[in-house]
């Protein structure tokens, strides 16, 4: 027998095709589309597997998608038939969130997480991007940084020190990976106390219920599971010219670097190449950006404009409208010596330099393309790798999930990640209904400047609501701390964007300063509540700390008509 030229003989009582009568259509129709986002027939079924229509039907037979679903044991569908209640595919921190909350009521969870070492074999712990190669480290770094201006404005206050003054990146970097190891540490302490079974092997799909597990010796084992969870994360994306895998590092082999880079060249304009570039000349290293096009697309472009010229005024050189095309080694050694090719993004213009060190940071891929989704027929995004998921981070095929920076068109933070995967928990184990939030989530970027933001971006804001609907309060400000010191007087910036449609209310804050971070935390939990501006002026600020800073129409009007300086001085 043919299914649309498909043979269907193996799987008669497990493959469904759908048909509309002329009586029911409609409202087949409407359920067909509230559970496949298809109204379309003939709609296929495989073991409770959506595939699709005709085209995908046949699609999924010549890559042999459907003769694998048709071939799948049926005990692997019974309930109570599994190995596990919950496999977490990835051991970040969504991973693990969803993993010890699924665990609290009673469900049988395994965590599998396999690190993938880099080109230049660096590998790392359990705790994912964040706590190995990400914020943990990042912040570290960046304070290491902080402490080097700390010297310089201390002779200011009365300390007196020998004047030369130096920074040991061995040190530094040993401190900074011991603290990462007692985490890595507490990690599988913690999975253990909350009866979690973790395994540190590459997971891939061999059906939507059975993954096979392998481990650093080849050796593979299988498991079974009524539900998972993926959660792989994303790893650096490489420029894919002649050495760049061979000679340049990412923001994962930095961190565990165990030489100083010396003269690096970041390509890229991410917040990872401005945030490295940004700690790297802190330590007094000679540091120049590679920039394509803006900096930190997505975000805010007058607060990035601004962290750029602050970085170019402490010493960060950029490069702007070129991209590598070649890297070459001069001299072999740590760092070594690289010569670098450069093309203009228009023109013929090339370019060449020497450093001693290349850091890549022009974006991350999700990694979803090795563990097995095309197999069981989850939808990923073919261009970007991310995976589309509805309201509740479940995928196209039931029983699969998938949470943090692996979901196409959600926040790519930590927290977020954390949140959504013990909010599903919650939904899949304790009868619990809240989802995960994505509006208005705070983000602070640890430049040199450091930047906190959280709802629209002056540009997302105009373009949903419209300008002439949009109030915009700003003031530049100098923090008392930099004051004795007499530095980067008026480089501090602050504005809000209110909605006049709707009462005045804050739909985006941006700031730029020290601890901008600290700040837009209180922030973000009243712009949650539906802070207006007439709300945030009658709140009496913290005397004198930079989040008293405030946005009154006094600054609004007075900004066309002085200089910087002196509304500097108001806010003061």
């Amino acid at each position: 027998t043919l299914c649309f030229g498909v043979p269907v003989w193996v799987g008669l009582p497990i493959l469904t095709v759908v048909f509309c009568s002329l009586v029911e259509g409609k409202a087949i129709q409407e359920a067909l589309f509230e559970l496949t986002k298809q109204r379309t027939v003939p709609n296929v079924f495989v073991r409770k597997q959506h595939i699709g229509g005709c085209d995908k039907t046949l699609q999924a037979h010549k890559e042999g998608k459907l003769q694998s679903l048709l071939e799948m044991t049926e005990a692997n569908q019974v309930d109570g038939s599994y190995d596990y209640d919950l496999i977490v595919i990835g051991g970040g921190s969504g991973g693990l969130a969803a993993s010890k909350e699924a665990a609290k009521y009673g469900k049988k969870v395994l965590v599998l997480d396999y690190v993938v070492s880099t080109p230049l074999g660096t590998t790392w712990g359990i705790g994912g991007t964040c706590v190995n190669v990400g914020c943990i480290p990042k912040k570290l770094m960046h304070q290491a940084a902080l402490l080097h201006q700390g010297l310089e404005d201390a002779r200011k206050y009365g300390w007196e020190f020998a004047e030369q003054v130096n920074h040991n990146w061995t040190t530094m970097k040993e401190a900074i990976q011991n603290y990462i190891g007692s985490l890595n540490w507490g990690y599988r302490v913690n999975l253990r106390e909350n009866n979690v079974t973790y395994v540190n092997s590459y997971a891939e799909f061999v059906g939507p219920h059975k993954i096979k597990a392998t481990n650093k010796k080849g050796k593979e084992t299988f498991y079974t599971t009524k539900t998972v969870i993926v959660a792989t994360g994303e790893r650096p994306r490489y420029l894919g010219i002649p050495g760049d895998k061979e000679y340049c590092i990412t923001s994962d082999d930095l961190f565990s670097l165990s030489y100083c880079p010396g003269k690096t060249l970041v390509v890229g304009a991410s917040y990872v190449a401005l945030e490295c570039a940004g700690f790297l000349a802190g330590l007094g290293l000679d540091v120049t950006v590679m920039v394509r096009s803006i900096l930190l697309r997505g975000f805010d472009q007058q607060m990035a404009d601004l962290i750029g010229e602050y970085m170019e005024s402490h010493g960060v050189k950029f490069i702007r409208q070129f991209v590598p095309t070649k890297i070459e080694q001069i001299e072999p050694g740590t760092p070594g010596k690289l010569k670098v090719t450069a093309q203009a993004v228009s023109g013929t213009e090339t370019l060449e330099g020497e450093y001693s060190t290349v850091l890549l940071a022009i974006g991350r891929d999700a990694c979803t393309k090795n563990i097995g989704l095309d197999k069981v027929g989850v939808t990923v995004n073919e261009k970007t790798g991310k995976v589309p998921v509805n309201e509740f981070e479940q995928t196209n095929v039931p029983d699969i999930y998938a949470i943090g920076d692996i979901l196409d068109g959600k926040l790519q933070l930590t927290p977020v990640a954390i949140q959504a995967g013990q909010l599903l928990a919650r939904r899949l184990y304790n009868a619990a209904t809240l989802k995960c939030d994505y509006k208005n989530v705070p983000t602070t970027v640890f430049t040199p400047l450091e930047y906190g933001a959280c709802g629209y971006s002056e540009e997302d804001a105009i373009q949903t609501h419209g300008k002439d609907n949009l109030e915009i309060y700003h003031s530049n400000f100098w923090p008392l701390e930099w004051t004795v010191p007499g530095r980067d007087n008026n480089k501090c910036y602050c504005k809000i964007i209110c909605d006049l449609k709707d009462q005045n209310k804050v739909i985006g804050f941006h700031v730029l300063g020290p601890n901008a971070g600290e700040i837009t935390q209180g922030f973000a939990a009243a712009i949650k509540c539906g802070m207006t501006k007439e709300v945030l002026d009658n709140t009496i600020g913290i005397h004198p700390v930079c989040a008293e800073v405030r946005w009154m129409s006094l600054i609004k009007c007075f900004a066309i008509l002085f200089n910087s300086v002196f509304y500097c001085i108001v806010c003061q």
